[in-house]
């Protein structure tokens, strides 16, 4: 048994969680360049973007990036991402092209995306890194208090 598998209490509750900053520093990697390249915030030959970047695009990226990666790091074995996994949804239709996005193109259309959420692509990104680092300080907290979720 290791030494985050032990038990720092006699209920079994509380005990060390497995910190894995390597893990961490992966996912944040991993996040940065696959959405970036996905999103076409930079070029590349893969995908191409029909509406210029606006400049807050890779650092909200980056910011989703590190939080994602903070996540991964601290996550307890068997815990929900719902939190993160929303958060970072939305801080991914923040930064995305939105007349790129096929599925939102094809459920809404060109001139409706310009004209009601291409100017709040901001704020979503934004409420997207916020919802992240919310569940990344639930997670936190909640480490200390049960090193393992129980099965669903």
């Amino acid at each position: 048994m290791t030494a985050w598998q032990q038990s720092g209490s006699a209920a079994g509750n509380a005990g060390l969680v497995p910190f894995r900053p390597w893990w961490g520093l992966g996912a944040a990697a991993a996040t940065f360049l696959l959405l970036g390249t996905v999103t076409a915030i930079w070029p590349n030959p893969v995908f191409a973007r029909m509406t210029p970047t606006q400049g807050f695009e890779v650092w909200l990226l980056a910011i989703q990036a590190v939080l994602v990666g903070v996540y991964v790091a601290i996550r307890r074995p068997r815990c929900s991402v719902r939190g993160a996994g929303i958060g970072s949804a939305l801080g991914f239709l923040g930064v995305a092209c939105p007349t790129c996005n096929k599925i939102l193109l094809l459920t809404f259309g060109a001139d409706f995306l310009l004209a009601y959420f291409e100017p709040y692509r901001l704020h979503l990104a934004m409420v997207g890194a916020a919802v992240t680092a919310v569940a990344v300080v639930w997670e936190w907290r909640q480490r200390f208090r049960v090193a393992v979720c129980p099965v669903a």
